[in-house]
């Protein structure tokens, strides 16, 4: 999963240092847009933090605990898709994703995520797959949604977002529930 074509217009590849500037300007021009939801954005204030991000992500995969990709479009980096780590007694994982300002509506999460999962299934063998949005980012609640993943509640003050909390719904898909859409 370290380049992967998923349609002609989509690509995913593991974000290498050379992305750092890409990546950084497409964070610096979506601020406002990725804020609403997303508590480190404000953190990022130069292509060196974007520069740290991607080798904490080549850090996990050297670790054999997850990575980071980047979403093409055309491409154009328009967002990242990652895990958050891999529990590989139990099998399991967590999926995060963000798209950039203007990229939106396209179907490029829900395509990332459906081909992350069955790389997850086919080459890790992992059975359990979450991902978790902040219950008013309707567009994010959406993917595990289409992807047919199993609503399996809400946490009440998940995550602390700037200056209050945000409860989070769960999703997750289980290997053997899989249907065709995932």
């Amino acid at each position: 999963m370290f380049s992967h074509s998923i349609t002609q217009d989509i690509d995913l590849s593991l974000l290498l240092p050379k992305d750092a500037d890409a990546l950084f300007a497409l964070t610096d021009r979506s601020r406002s847009h990725l804020r609403r939801f997303l508590p480190w954005v404000d953190a990022v204030q130069s292509p060196e933090h974007s520069a740290s991000f991607i080798q904490a992500g080549l850090n996990q995969l050297q670790q054999n605990n997850g990575f980071q990709l980047g979403i093409w479009h055309q491409g154009a980096l328009a967002g990242v898709i990652g895990l958050h780590y891999i529990n590989h007694a139990n099998r399991s994982t967590s999926i995060g994703y963000w798209l950039g300002d203007g990229f939106e509506g396209n179907g490029l999460i829900t395509e990332s995520c459906r081909a992350l999962i069955d790389y997850m299934r086919r080459e890790f063998r992992i059975n359990r797959i979450e991902i978790r949005c902040a219950v008013e980012n309707e567009r994010s609640r959406a993917v595990p949604e289409r992807l047919g993943m199993t609503h399996e509640g809400r946490i009440r003050q998940a995550e602390w977002l700037y200056d209050h909390f945000v409860d989070h719904d769960i999703y997750a898909s289980v290997a053997e529930e899989d249907s065709p859409s995932v």
